[in-house]
């Protein structure tokens, strides 16, 4: 016969193997749904990353079509009233543009080369409007290599001569202001129109409306804004979002 202290262990022994592995086993099942629960939370963040990826180049496609649009409409202007000169060195201009935009793939640019490409637009505009264009672009130097959206100063440019300019006789007065307040990039635009030249946000797909999911999309984690203004000697239309450098965005891994 067992000592009494042998058979207290012995009976100890049979009940605390199977009890330790019951609670093995439980343990294991639980961090396999734990590991199973993480592995659906990445396909779903992957999943979601690639929906907004889509939507984000769409929304940029959006844009590209009723710029380029309006550009040969001031060009074939230019032909109509055979004015020659202008005329080639709009199309030389177009030409630099889109060797610009082709170039740009990326969904965010530095300001600089957003400024670039609404610099090639104004000039076409200049050999349309003449003397009645009169515009000024004020940069503070320490946002040059801030990312952007591609296209956003461009299309709210636009917006103001399709919907001012265009629209009114007389100078056509533009002013484009880009700086840094504490954390955020303030880009506000301009003209000396006394009528609201977008009274719905919605823009056939194309305006303040696009700007704003877009610069969601790309700061998903950050205040953004675009905002419309009335005032007494014109109409400005301002977009804030968060000082990023270029540099610092490509070591992320958003969009990439």
């Amino acid at each position: 016969m067992l000592p009494i202290e042998s058979f207290s262990i012995y009976i100890m022994f049979c009940v605390l193997v199977p009890l330790a592995g019951a609670f093995t086993l439980l343990f294991l099942f639980v961090f396999e749904k734990r590991i199973d629960l993480l592995e659906k939370q990445k396909r779903e963040i992957a999943l979601e990353s690639e929906l907004q990826t889509a939507l984000y180049n769409q929304l940029n496609q959006e844009i590209q079509p009723h710029f380029f649009f309006n550009t040969l409409n001031s060009i074939l202007a230019l032909a109509r009233l055979d004015r020659k000169e202008e005329l080639i060195r709009s199309i030389e201009t177009l030409s630099k543009l889109l060797k610009f935009k082709y170039r740009t793939l990326n969904n965010f640019i530095s300001i600089e080369d957003e400024l670039t490409y609404v610099n090639y637009y104004l000039e076409i505009q200049k050999t349309r409007f003449r003397d009645r264009l009169h515009y000024e672009i004020q940069l503070d130097s320490h946002v040059n290599k801030a990312i952007i959206i591609p296209f956003l100063i461009q299309t709210i440019v636009e917006n103001a001569f399709k919907h001012a300019f265009e629209r009114h006789i007389g100078e056509a007065l533009l002013k484009i202001q880009i700086i840094k307040i504490e954390s955020a990039i303030h880009v506000s635009v301009w003209n000396n129109s006394l009528e609201r030249y977008e009274t719905s946000p919605l823009d056939g797909g194309v305006g303040l409306e696009n700007i704003k999911r877009r610069l969601e999309l790309l700061f998903p984690n950050d205040e953004t804004s675009v905002q419309l203004t009335d005032q007494a000697d014109g109409t400005t239309v301002l977009a804030i979002f968060p000082h990023v450098i270029m540099s610092e965005k490509l070591e992320g891994d958003w969009m990439q």
